[in-house]
């Protein structure tokens, strides 16, 4: 028995076929581009390909009016409309949003849901139109639409192409959109960023010359007075050495984010960067009648660092140690040479750390007591800066401590300046 079906002509099965494989180079294009505008350009190219008509243009919902928006348009006369709204009762693409589907017309001028407003105000003529939704998670986010067909009229095949472009679209414009939104939102916290930043550095720099002369006047109290007065008088001098250290602490807060191409890397001697930590918590260790001790690397050990910046580490570590050691407590700080490294050792008799917060103390803004029932102040930023100012200098910083008050030793470990290295490799 003979068919009296034709097999499907070998042309039409080659069309078909190439159809196929330009969507599927359609789709890998758009899911691999980000950028709104070139996207939005490609996909009314790929439009107006797929489906043979002169122009097409995209209308997106406005996320808050909820109107209907021209977003992009392939025609340049259209492209002056970019951004004007279309309305969503009695126009066709408004049809085809409330309705969710394609809406095919050979001839527009007959259809009363054509928008006339566009084509008098352009000076345009739209014959026919293809237009299909946009949906994303059973949301219908806008309207494709393919403007006036070259040759013949629109069929189902066109309607097919352009819905399976239209869906691939959507995906695309959304993750296109987030995309933006998300760069948005981080350009806003990099201002606010710099916003609190310039914020703590004029305010931490107003408060130092009050407070220099603060200290002035304590100091010269707690040298004269007697009695009553001099502990009184040593109690005011000992505040204002921790606010000191605070306002530090505040003005050392850019540092967190700190880059290596921040830095001002040159050859200084590791004894010279202790010898003026060691000066500037000499006062405040004294404070508190602690012991403070430094045996300081031989004088040919070098790094090559930004003295202020590992400065400003050490500072922080000592301040921590003095700040969690009790009156009368012993403080170390020592150098050893382990090539190519130098291991800068702060140990203190202090108030120890638990095994389960040696890492997490190095965290912003964390402290290993509760801060309703806080005894030893401070921000919890010093740690944090320390480490930010060591990774920065390709160096390494950790904690140990055997248990509750059993003491803590800081470990800071920097690359040694590279001439020295190489000088000890010959002996």
């Amino acid at each position: 028995m003979t068919s009296t079906q034709d097999p499907t002509p070998s042309s039409d099965l080659e069309s078909r076929i190439a159809r196929l494989q330009r969507l599927v180079e359609i789709s890998l294009i758009l899911n691999s581009t980000l950028e709104l505008e070139p996207l939005l350009r490609y996909i009314m190219d790929a439009a107006s390909e797929m489906v043979g008509s002169e122009s097409a243009s995209i209308l997106l919902v406005d996320r808050n009016t909820r109107d209907l928006v021209f977003t992009a348009s392939s025609s340049n006369a259209v492209a002056d409309l970019i951004g004007h709204p279309v309305p969503r009762e009695g126009s066709i693409a408004g049809a085809i949003l409330k309705e969710n589907r394609a809406i095919a017309l050979d001839d527009v001028r007959d259809d009363p849901r054509h928008y006339r407003g566009i084509d008098r105000q352009l000076q345009f003529q739209t014959r026919s139109l293809l237009g299909v939704p946009l949906s994303i998670k059973h949301e219908v986010i806008g309207v494709l639409e393919a403007v006036n067909k070259k040759q013949g009229r629109w069929t189902q095949e066109n309607r097919n192409a352009l819905l399976v472009l239209a869906n691939q679209a959507a995906v695309a414009i959304n993750n296109a959109q987030l995309v933006n939104a998300l760069r948005r939102a981080y350009a806003e916290l990099d201002q606010l960023d710099k916003l609190k930043n310039d914020f703590i550095s004029i305010a931490s720099h107003e408060l130092r010359t009050p407070l220099g002369v603060i200290l002035g006047y304590a100091s010269f109290l707690k040298d004269e007075a007697q009695g009553e007065s001099s502990a009184h008088a040593q109690a005011v001098f000992r505040s204002a050495l921790q606010l000191r250290s605070i306002i530090e602490q505040m003005t050392n807060l850019r540092y967190l984010k700190v880059g290596e191409a921040e830095l001002q890397p040159e050859r200084v001697a590791v004894a010279a960067l202790m010898r003026s930590a060691e000066g500037d918590i000499a006062s405040l260790a004294a404070t508190k009648n602690h012991t403070l001790t430094v045996r300081p690397a031989p004088e040919d050990c070098f790094v090559m660092a930004d003295p202020i910046r590992i400065g400003a580490a050490l500072g922080n570590i000592l301040n921590n140690a003095v700040k969690f050691t009790p009156a009368g407590g012993q403080i170390v700080m020592e150098a050893v040479v382990r090539r190519p490294e130098v291991w800068i050792t702060i140990r203190d008799s202090g108030i120890g750390i638990p095994a389960d917060q040696l890492e997490k103390i190095f965290n912003e803004f964390y402290q290993v007591e509760d801060h309703m029932t806080r005894r030893y102040g401070g921000i919890g930023l010093g740690l944090s800066i320390a480490r930010a100012l060591v990774v920065a200098h390709h160096g390494r910083i950790w904690a140990e401590s055997p248990g509750a008050d059993q003491g803590s030793t800081f470990y800071i470990c920097l690359p040694l300046a590279v001439d020295m290295s190489d000088s000890s490799a010959g002996q």
